[in-house]
């Protein structure tokens, strides 16, 4: 293999499943943490052999599991969905909830910003996605075409000039949504299996999906049509895109796998 990673450190501080990290590239030190003790952990990284990060402080607010937790790209604050039905946004300065949003009728599973920071988009096991401005309020509900079952996972395009919003869930499709009248624009078909992840790729041009039948999926925003299917050999839980170029990285039950997505190349594995 071409490429090697080593541990170079485990996070402990949570006493329950850990359900998603968020990182952002403006502060390369902070990670967050959500899980379902409830809280989200902000960490310091501090490259240190012997304490590679420090939990600076929890943030508490939500009374069941946080499924989900992002960062704003200026780094300001953090967005986390929760099994409590809300959405809570974050002052990372100050560790306090700044705003709850309200609207969901069941676990809200998957929360995104918007590129400017402006928008605020939900996914939920109530079959709908929500679209929010910064202030708590509900400016769109999307429920024409909306999936049969449970949102997944919801994310922007960082595309300005295609402003979309991607989403899956566990009717085992991919959908592209335009942000400027939340109508379905793209259904992409081909999973076998409920889906888990969506995530898009830092110029906006491609968006890759997995979940239950192993299988990465890699979708054309521009042109709406597939490219790639790659083999994750077990459930997915993740796909993240590296920020500064097309390598795919893909968490599994027993290992994470990284692609060069463009051109579909197994880079490594690493078994956890």
């Amino acid at each position: 293999m071409t490429e090697q990673m080593t541990l170079r450190g485990t996070l402990k501080g949570h006493n329950g499943w850990v359900t998603q990290i968020a990182t952002t590239p403006q502060f390369p030190d902070m990670i967050l943490s959500a899980s379902r003790d409830k809280t989200i952990i902000m960490w310091k990284l501090t490259r240190d052999e012997t304490n590679y990060g420090i939990p600076q402080r929890a943030l508490r607010g939500h009374s069941h599991f946080v499924s989900d937790v992002v960062i704003s790209s200026d780094g300001q604050f953090a967005l986390s969905g929760s099994w409590d039905g809300t959405l809570r946004l974050w002052d990372l300065t100050t560790g306090t909830t700044t705003r709850r949003f309200v609207g969901h009728t069941k676990d809200v599973l998957s929360v995104a910003f918007s590129s400017d920071n402006r928008q605020i988009v939900s996914g939920s096991r109530d079959k709908t996605i929500k679209l929010w401005n910064t202030l708590g309020v509900c400016k769109y509900t999307v429920q024409d075409e909306s999936h049969s079952e449970w949102v997944s996972c919801v994310r922007f395009s960082p595309n300005s000039s295609n402003p979309i919003i991607v989403s899956c869930g566990w009717d085992k499709l991919v959908k592209v949504w335009n942000l400027a009248n939340c109508k379905l624009k793209t259904n992409h078909i081909g999973h076998t299996g409920y889906l888990n992840t969506v995530t898009v790729s830092p110029d906006g041009s491609l968006c890759a999906s997995g979940g239950k039948d192993g299988q990465a999926m890699l979708w054309d925003l521009n042109e709406g049509k597939h490219l790639y299917t790659l083999d994750g050999g077990d459930i997915i839980n993740a796909l993240c895109f590296s920020p500064n170029r097309y390598w795919l990285c893909a968490a599994t039950g027993p290992s994470i796998k990284i692609w060069i997505s463009n051109i579909g190349a197994l880079l490594g594995q690493w078994l956890h």
